[in-house]
């Protein structure tokens, strides 16, 4: 009743029978249906209701496809040819539920316990710089277009998989993916962004600096944060998190240790048998696990990895339910 009454006078005062003055000072009459004051306040409050829940659909559900990706692939294809390959790696022995080899890349899989949470470890080589690679759901640039990550594996042919940095779910931040720029704005809060350069190098920059100069010769950009090694040293601190997340998640973090070399860690949360890491629990992990360079990506719910098609992790949003979240993009390395 409160509520109502607030309302009824934010939108107009009433004076004499039927006549109402609006908070600017301008007189109205109101016929009909509007003479009960009541059914005007009761009308403008569902049309703020409405438009409340439009702007929520827009933003998070109701899908906003920019770009089908077909041409955008050709361009990365160029790129790829573009990239001269490593050295081969050693010869392929057999793949097993942890290990995977061929003449191109070795993924291998570490399951381990830290701080109360399941950790799984890919150490990952590659032969060439042009298989750390990146997909978009429904091969779609946009908003709220998603996946599950076993899906976008699958269609891809990835090796290893991870969900990545969930840019469809901003409208701003920068987003270069397989060598193709498609967003170059700044994020709506200050990100420190993760390049990837043409060699497969991997190096930080705040977003507030970036330019599209910058994004030249590039591979990859991702937009989430914040890194979490840098030059071999861990670079958050115990204060700092994620805006809006709890301390304790489930985590999602990418990290080069040498030449090609690179480590993709993915760790379960949210329930009894895991806690869940916080920021600067994950980069002690990568620091240890050799990483000069690490950074945090998507976690929570949408933190998943897939390894030769079968998802390894326990993903989870609630910590009652072990179940994929769709997301917008994963990194996988795959041909």
């Amino acid at each position: 009743l409160e509520f109502r009454r607030v309302l009824f006078r934010s939108v107009h005062v009433p004076n004499t029978k039927g006549r109402y003055t609006l908070p600017h000072g301008k007189e109205v009459r109101m016929k009909g249906f509007f003479r009960a004051p009541w059914r005007f306040a009761a009308c403008y409050a569902a049309f703020l209701i409405a438009a409340f829940t439009w702007a929520l659909l827009d933003t998070f559900v109701i899908p906003h496809r920019e770009l089908i990706v077909s041409r955008a692939r050709d361009v990365a294809e160029e790129v790829l040819e573009t990239l001269a390959p490593s050295a081969t790696l050693a010869a392929p022995r057999a793949a097993d539920a942890s290990f995977y080899q061929d003449e191109y890349m070795s993924v291998e899989l570490t399951t381990l316990r830290r701080d109360d949470t399941t950790c799984y470890v890919a150490d990952v080589w590659l032969a060439s710089p042009a298989l750390l690679r990146t997909a978009l759901a429904e091969n779609t640039f946009g908003r709220n277009v998603t996946d599950t990550v076993s899906e976008l594996a699958g269609t891809n042919g990835a090796v290893l998989a991870v969900n990545g940095d969930f840019y469809g779910s901003r409208k701003s931040g920068w987003c270069l993916r397989n060598g193709v720029l498609y967003r170059d704005s700044m994020a709506s809060a200050a990100t420190e962004l993760l390049l990837v350069d043409s060699s497969g190098d991997f190096s930080v920059m705040d977003d507030r600096v970036m330019t599209a100069g910058d994004a030249e010769g590039l591979w990859q950009i991702f937009s989430f944060g914040p890194a979490l090694v840098t030059g071999g040293q861990v670079s958050v601190s115990e204060e700092d998190e994620v805006a809006r997340s709890m301390t304790s998640n489930p985590r999602t973090a990418i990290g080069q240790i040498g030449p090609l070399h690179y480590a993709f860690v993915v760790t379960d949360g949210r329930t009894e048998e895991s806690a869940g890491l916080s920021l600067m629990q994950l980069a002690d992990l990568m620091r240890e696990i050799g990483c000069e360079t690490a950074y945090n990506l998507d976690g929570g719910g949408s933190s998943t990895m897939v390894f030769q098609g079968e998802v390894v992790n326990n993903p989870t949003t609630n910590g009652r339910t072990i179940t994929e979240r769709e997301v917008s993009d994963i990194v996988y390395i795959g041909l």
